[in-house]
């Protein structure tokens, strides 16, 4: 894992229901995030926010697709900003905003090792599956559908994006913590063949056994691993503040084990930490653990 990390928010909610999800950025600042990754002894770069339009001054389009166009030229910047960051040599870290970020993320990370022949693996850790389709979608909103977008199911504005698809391959694809899916998106992830481990798995094996397989499956013919992280996978009792709670989480100890253990693989290259909403969090609890969290995926040990 890089020494050197670079910080990257993302401001945008046009992939969201919820308002409010582009001001996570600035409440992981606030929660001192950069002071607590310097206490570490890491090298931090924080290379500023990345600015989507606001629902207000784009057009919504398609009832299927909202904001489309707009999502679509919002990533490319991202896109480009987490490959030059890996190009340099640094660990990217994107502060989110709604999961939609994550169709530039992957773009870019896939991309850097697209450039060296090479493929990254993915750990997406979430309440949802982010696996629906234009076809399949009860919302139209685009942050249920990039898991999906990102291997490469959907529609072609998105999924070609950097000119190239799929940017992941479902064979190195993870999804945990998944407790609430949509019937079509259901399918879709039975079709697509990515692996799941739903909240059932984790009760039943524990968390250290999955994400042990975990790590196996997406370290497996790749470089290593991309950790896209949504704050709603966690029980809603310890991080309030994100706009699509389910009840049944993962715990606040199981969440940290999760990181910890990928910390300790050393196959950790990139990081996203999403759906941190400020509108609906208590005195900034959830950015608070946000900024916790990605200290033990960074190396934080107890001991």
């Amino acid at each position: 894992m890089a020494n050197r990390i670079r910080l990257i928010g993302m401001q945008i909610d046009l992939g969201a229901g919820r308002r409010g999800v582009d001001m996570g950025p600035s409440a992981l600042r606030v929660a001192g995030l950069e002071a607590r990754l310097k206490a570490l002894g890491l090298s931090v770069e924080d290379s500023g926010d990345i600015k989507a339009e606001i629902p207000e001054a784009s057009p919504e389009g398609s009832e299927k697709l909202k904001y489309a166009d707009v999502i679509a030229g919002a990533c490319g910047e991202l896109a480009g900003s987490v490959k030059r960051a890996l190009d340099e040599g640094a660990l990217p870290v994107t502060l989110g905003g709604d999961h939609s970020l994550a169709i530039g993320t992957l773009a870019g990370s896939s991309a850097h090792y697209r450039d060296r022949k090479e493929r990254i693996g993915v750990i997406w850790l979430d309440a949802h599956g982010d696996f629906n389709t234009p076809q399949t979608t009860p919302s139209g909103n685009i942050h249920g559908m990039s898991f999906a977008i990102s291997c490469g199911v959907g529609s072609p504005a998105l999924t070609g994006l950097l000119g190239f698809s799929p940017k992941v391959q479902p064979a190195h694809c993870v999804l945990i913590g998944v407790r609430d899916l949509d019937a079509g998106e259901r399918a879709n992830l039975v079709e697509t063949g990515l692996t799941v481990f739903t909240m059932r798995e984790i009760d039943e094996l524990g968390m250290r056994t999955v994400i042990d397989r975990a790590l196996l499956q997406a370290t497996r013919g790749t470089s290593g691993v991309h950790v896209s992280f949504d704050m709603d996978v966690i029980d809603p009792s310890e991080a309030p503040g994100t706009g699509t709670p389910v009840r049944g989480g993962i715990s606040y100890r199981e969440a940290h084990l999760a990181l910890e253990v990928i910390a300790d693989s050393g196959k950790l290259r990139a990081v996203d930490l999403v759906e941190i909403n400020p509108v609906l969090d208590e005195h900034n609890m959830t950015a608070s653990l946000g900024v916790e969290l990605l200290c033990s995926a960074l190396g934080k040990k107890i001991l």
